[in-house]
C-alpha cells in the first residue's frame, strides 16, 4: 500500500505510523499534518529518512489532491482532528471547520484522485452518552444523539463519509473507538495530564463528576484494530473498537497516583464543563466476529506502561506544557 496519514504527527496517528512501518516495512507511508499545537514531530523522530511529512491542513483542498497525486497515495488513514472536547465549548468553530470541513475537503481530494480506500478514525461520542447505571451499549446502528461541540463536529464528520460512499461510491471504511492512552499523548488529556501532575506534585484536577466513565483501550491495540479493517474490512461498513473495560475519573486518578507512590490528597475537584458527558461504552462484537481482532493489552499493563512511559520522557512532555489551551481547573469558574 501506499498510504496518506492524516494527523499523522499526533497521538494516535504517530503510534500508527510506527505500527504500520513495523508490520509492512515494504510500504509506503507518508504524513500529512497541519502541526497544530498538539502535532508533533518529535511524536516522529528517527523515522525522518522513511516517513516524508506534509505541512498541510486538512482544509486545503488543492494540497491535500496534490499531495495524493505527487506520491502515489491509494489509501488515505483520516486521523486529522480537533478532538480537545473543553476546547471545543470554548472555540466550537474551529472544531467544525477542522472537522468536517477538512474531513469534506480530504474526501474530494480522494474522490478526485481515486483512491482505493478512504479510512476515517470517529470515536464513541458521537452516539451521546449513557446512564451510570445502564447495562446498555453502542452498536454500529445506535442513532447518532452528540452533546458537545467536539462530538457534533465528529458526528458530521461520520455523515460526510458516508455520504461520499452512498453517493461517489468512494470506497469508506469507518472505525469508532474508545477513549485511547499510552505514548506520545499530548498532556492535555486525562491520564497523562495526570501523570505529569503528579510527577511535579501538583494538583490533578478531577471533575466534580467523578463517577462518569469511559471505556479505554491501549492505542497499540487500537492501531491493531485499524490495520485489520485495512486488510479486511468490508467497503462501506462501520467497525467499534472497544475493550469493554470502564474507569471513572476518580479511579483513573487513584490508579495513577498509587503507580508513582503519591498521596491522595493531590486530587483536587474542579467544576464539571458544560456538556459533560457521563458514560461511553461500545459493542465490538461485530470486529472481533468479522475480522478476528481482540485486545492484546490488559488496562493494569497498559497503564503501567505508560506511566512509566512519562516517567522517563520528560524531555517529551515537559516542553508541551506551555501549549495546552485550556487551564481545566479554572475554564469553567468565571
Amino acid at each position: 500500500m501506499h498510504l496518506l496519514v492524516t494527523g499523522g504527527a499526533g497521538f494516535i496517528g504517530s503510534n500508527f505510523v510506527r505500527f504500520w512501518i513495523d508490520a509492512h516495512p515494504g510500504d509506503t507511508v507518508v504524513v500529512y499534518d497541519a502541526l497544530t499545537y498538539a502535532g508533533n514531530l518529535a511524536n516522529l523522530a528517527g523515522l525522518e529518512d522513511r516517513v516524508p511529512v506534509v505541512h498541510g491542513d486538512i482544509c486545503d483542498l488543492n494540497l491535500a489532491t496534490t499531495t495524493i497525486l505527487d506520491h502515489g497515495i491509494d489509501t488515505v488513514v483520516n486521523f486529522a482532528a480537533e478532538s480537545h472536547n473543553s476546547l471545543a465549548v470554548l472555540d466550537p468553530g474551529l472544531f467544525f471547520r477542522t472537522n468536517v470541513l477538512g474531513t469534506q475537503a480530504m474526501l474530494e481530494a480522494s474522490r478526485t484522485a481515486g483512491i482505493a480506500r478512504f479510512h476515517h478514525i470517529s470515536t464513541c461520542e458521537v452516539y451521546g452518552d449513557l446512564d451510570l447505571d445502564s447495562d446498555q451499549a453502542f452498536t454500529e446502528t445506535s442513532p447518532y444523539l452528540p452533546r458537545t461541540p467536539y462530538n457534533a463536529s465528529k458526528a458530521g464528520a461520520d455523515h460526510a463519509v458516508r455520504a461520499y460512499y452512498e453517493t461517489y461510491g468512494l470506497p469508506v471504511t469507518i472505525t469508532n473507538c474508545a477513549n485511547n492512552y499510552g505514548p506520545y499523548q499530548f498532556p492535555e488529556k486525562v491520564i497523562p495530564l495526570f501523570v505529569t501532575k503528579a510527577l511535579d506534585d501538583l494538583p490533578l484536577p478531577v471533575y466534580a463528576s467523578s463517577g462518569n466513565r469511559r471505556e479505554w483501550i491501549h492505542v497499540l491495540d487500537h492501531c491493531a484494530a485499524i490495520g485489520a479493517v485495512l486488510e479486511d474490512g468490508q467497503i462501506g461498513r462501520t467497525y467499534h473498537v472497544g475493550t469493554g473495560l470502564e474507569r471513572s475519573v476518580d479511579q483513573l486518578a487513584d490508579a495513577v497516583l498509587a503507580a508513582l507512590g503519591k498521596p491522595a490528597s493531590l486530587k483536587t475537584v474542579v467544576p464539571d464543563r458544560p456538556g459533560h458527558d457521563r458514560r461511553y461504552l461500545l459493542d465490538s462484537t461485530r470486529i472481533r466476529a468479522e475480522l478476528g481482532w481482540r485486545p492484546s493489552v490488559a488496562f493494569d499493563e497498559g497503564l503501567a506502561s505508560t506511566v512509566d512511559w512519562y516517567v522517563t520522557n520528560r524531555a517529551w512532555w515537559e516542553p508541551l506544557l506551555d501549549r495546552a489551551p485550556v487551564a481545566e481547573a479554572t475554564a469553567w469558574s468565571v
